[in-house]
């Protein structure tokens, strides 16, 4: 099962995750004070995501890897879990960008 969008609404803000064909989230947006924002956000996801190059792996305060997904003008669009290991990390990038370019998107808002 291909992955899908879920649009949704976060108090007075709009937000979306990224859901693998499991329904896992595989990537978390930032917060758009207006739905247009979080639905050009799913258009740079969707753009960007199978360029390895907009990745940035980091590894948090307690040594975890996660990566951030980057717009071409470097910009945030995503942010990913914490991962067991970096092997894990990889493999949540390479699912966001077999996942990312879809264009199934589920409002919730």
């Amino acid at each position: 099962m291909a992955g899908w969008y879920e649009l949704k609404a976060s108090g007075d803000q709009f937000m979306f995750n990224l859901k693998a064909g499991n329904g896992e989230t595989i990537l978390n947006s930032e917060r758009y004070t207006a739905k247009a924002g979080a639905t050009n956000g799913i258009a740079s996801v969707q753009k960007n995501s199978p360029d390895d190059s907009r990745y940035e792996r980091k590894t948090s305060k307690a040594d975890e890897p996660y990566f951030v997904l980057k717009a071409a003008n470097h910009e945030t669009i995503g942010k990913s879990e914490v991962y067991s290991s970096e092997s894990a990390m990889e493999n949540g990038i390479a699912s966001v960008k077999t996942n990312g370019p879809t264009t199934d998107i589920r409002d919730k808002t």
